[in-house]
């Protein structure tokens, strides 16, 4: 098996970032829609958006995850950053996860000056909980009826890494 490389998405990449999140478990593991265009994905993950950084896990020629980065403006908060994230489901469980959470951490602790990573995961997703705790972040507290998710309201826990 080709090992995975974490890089920075280029429009190239958008047609198989597009099939990543069509697959049903990405939109429902995540708080995407489904049928949604080319077109959506390449306004959502512009890169030229202050302080939004797009990554992508390739595996040979073959996106395999995307990880989405932004980090807040507002003076008083430019220390924290938000990811959101989404893996093929023929490539989970093999360490893509893994390396876009590296990279983005990295990313965020040693270049960015930013100490606080939240994330919001549906707290039946246990194998990404089980994946963002083994990063460092912890649940600091649960949302009741966060989303609407397949004809019914479900809950997420709002994780956060804090370094230190």
């Amino acid at each position: 098996m080709q090992p995975i490389t974490v890089r920075h998405l280029e429009p190239t990449d958008l047609s198989q970032v597009h099939a990543l999140y069509a697959e049903r478990q990405a939109f429902a593991d995540t708080l995407q829609l489904p049928f949604r265009p080319v077109s959506h994905w390449a306004k959502k993950l512009d890169s030229s958006r202050d302080g939004l950084f797009c990554l992508v896990a390739v595996r040979g020629d073959e996106v395999v995850g995307q990880l989405g980065l932004e980090v807040f403006r507002p003076l008083r908060r430019r220390h924290v950053a938000t990811i959101g994230m989404g893996v093929k489901a023929s490539a989970r469980r093999s360490g893509v996860g893994s390396a876009l959470l590296t990279a983005a951490i990295e990313t965020c602790e040693k270049w960015m000056n930013v100490s606080r990573i939240e994330i919001e995961v549906y707290t039946d997703n246990h194998a990404a909980i089980a994946l963002y705790e083994k990063h460092g972040f912890v649940v600091e507290g649960t949302c009741r009826n966060y989303a609407f998710r397949d004809g019914r309201y479900v809950d997420v826990h709002v994780m956060a890494r804090v370094a230190g």
